[in-house]
């Protein structure tokens, strides 16, 4: 520990290394903890947002089973944003369509219901994992986009130690304390994306397996319908 009353600090400050730091350096700091900003900002709002959409889909879907008619308790949720009533509303659309033909195609009408409800589940778990992305480029990108800022910062390093003639510790101390600091950020932008993207991309898939399930059942139902006509 440092003399009391000494310049010397007796512990890292990252205020202090960000404000000493060369200009390019700081770019790269603030540019990394603006992405690290937001890339908390989707985690907060994803996970938010799954926890609705688990929790409306399952009120939804303890009901649909449930109703005596699907297509007046598709009407009666039409206004609820909820993934599987989309998906159902695809295929009562599609059989709709289908059933008003003059020349009906039992055999093509049940290709076509699951055509569009698997067009419709991929579409909604698209919409899902839209923002998933910019996770995976903050995970891959800032470790590589740190490591330039401390490449940046060793090399003024060394620029500092040919200018003074002097290659003691003390000179060249500070500047890579500064340098190896923007790879702290980078790490710290990107462990945190990482392991959100690769947790939010499995429930993704999960709830499109859930989809892809909800759309199966639900064709079974319509082709059993289309046997009785």
């Amino acid at each position: 520990m440092a003399p009391a009353g000494s310049g010397t600090p007796d512990r890292l400050d990252p205020v202090q290394l960000f404000l000493d730091a060369d200009i390019v350096v700081q770019v790269v700091m603030i540019g990394l903890l603006l992405a690290s900003i937001w890339s908390w900002m989707i985690i907060v709002s994803f996970s938010m947002r799954m926890a609705s959409v688990r929790r409306r889909s399952d009120a939804y879907e303890e009901g649909f089973w449930d109703a005596p008619n699907f297509d007046a308790y598709q009407k009666e949720r039409r206004r609820g944003d909820v993934p599987l009533g989309k998906v159902a509303g695809e295929g009562l659309a599609e059989y709709k369509r289908n059933a008003a033909l003059k020349r009906f195609d039992a055999e093509g009408a049940r290709q076509r219901i699951a055509a569009a409800m698997d067009s419709k589940v991929g579409e909604e778990a698209e919409r899902l994992s839209d923002r998933l992305n910019f996770l995976a480029t903050v995970g891959s990108v800032s470790p590589f986009v740190g490591l330039f800022g401390t490449v940046w910062g060793i090399m003024n390093s060394f620029f500092q130690i040919g200018q003074q003639q002097n290659s003691s510790l003390a000179v060249v101390a500070p500047g890579i304390s500064e340098a190896l600091f923007a790879t702290a950020i980078g790490l710290f932008a990107a462990i945190p994306a990482v392991i959100a993207y690769n947790r939010f991309s499995h429930r993704v898939n999960a709830f499109e397996a859930r989809m892809q399930r909800f759309a199966e059942q639900f064709h079974s139902a319509l082709c059993r319908q289309l046997e009785n006509r």
